[in-house]
C-alpha cells in the first residue's frame, strides 16, 4: 500500500474530507490531493502531524511493503577482526556466521534499487544501469536473509555495524521487495 493510499484510508476512517484534513494540517486541499494521488510527498513536519493525527507511525506511512517489523537491532563491529574461512566468501559473510552460528539458513542477497516509473524510463533511454550504479556507490554494504528459530531477519553488514530487522511476513521467493529495495537470493548459502 502506498503512502497516498494509506493517507486516503486514514482520512476516511477519521471521517475527514480533504478540505477538513487540509485545514487541520494548515495546507491547501490540493496538497492533500497530491499526497493521496502519490504525485507529491509531504515534508517531515507534515508527516509527523499526520502520524500523530491518525495515531500511526511515520514508518507505517512511508513503508510501501509491510514486510519489515521495524524492530531494528544495531550492533557495532570491527570488520577487520573477522577472517574469511570455510564457506565465507567475504568478511561480511564471517560477521553473519559469527552472529548466527545456529541459524537454519543464511542466504546472501543481491540488492538493487526499486526504480520508480520515471527512473525506469530515464534509465532505459539515457544510461542503462546508472541508477543501480549510483545506489551501489551510496550503499555497498552486504545483505542477508537469515532464518533462525522459526523467524526471518533481514541483516545488513557495513564496515561499522551489523543491523538486524525482523521480517513480519515470511519470505519464500527467490526475489522479493522490501521498501525501496529489491533483493535476490544468491546461488549459494552460508548455512
Amino acid at each position: 500500500m502506498t503512502l497516498g493510499e494509506k493517507l486516503k484510508e486514514a482520512r476516511k476512517e477519521a471521517k475527514l474530507s480533504q478540505e477538513q484534513l487540509a485545514e487541520k494540517m494548515s495546507v491547501s486541499r490540493s496538497a492533500v490531493a497530491k499526497w493521496e494521488n502519490n504525485r507529491g510527498m509531504p515534508d517531515i513536519e507534515n508527516l509527523k502531524s499526520m502520524a500523530q493525527l491518525f495515531n500511526v507511525s511515520i514508518d507505517y506511512l512511508l513503508n510501501d511493503e509491510s514486510t519489515i517489523d521495524f524492530s531494528e537491532f544495531k550492533e557495532p563491529i570491527i570488520l577487520d577482526d573477522f577472517e574469511v574461512n570455510g564457506k565465507c566468501r567475504s568478511k561480511n559473510d564471517a560477521v553473519v556466521l559469527a552472529k548466527y552460528p545456529n541459524a537454519t539458513n543464511i542466504y546472501p542477497l543481491i540488492k538493487s534499487k526499486k526504480l520508480s516509473k520515471t527512473e525506469s524510463v530515464l534509465d532505459f533511454l539515457f544510461q542503462p544501469g546508472i541508477f543501480q550504479i549510483a545506489d551501489y556507490a551510496k550503499d555497498n554494504s552486504a545483505y542477508y536473509l537469515v532464518e533462525n528459530n522459526n523467524k526471518q531477519y533481514l541483516v545488513n553488514v557495513t564496515k561499522e555495524f551489523i543491523t538486524t530487522n525482523e521480517i513480519a511476513k515470511t519470505i519464500t521467493d527467490k526475489k522479493f521487495i522490501v521498501g525501496n529495495n529489491k533483493f535476490k537470493k544468491t546461488t549459494y548459502k552460508l548455512i
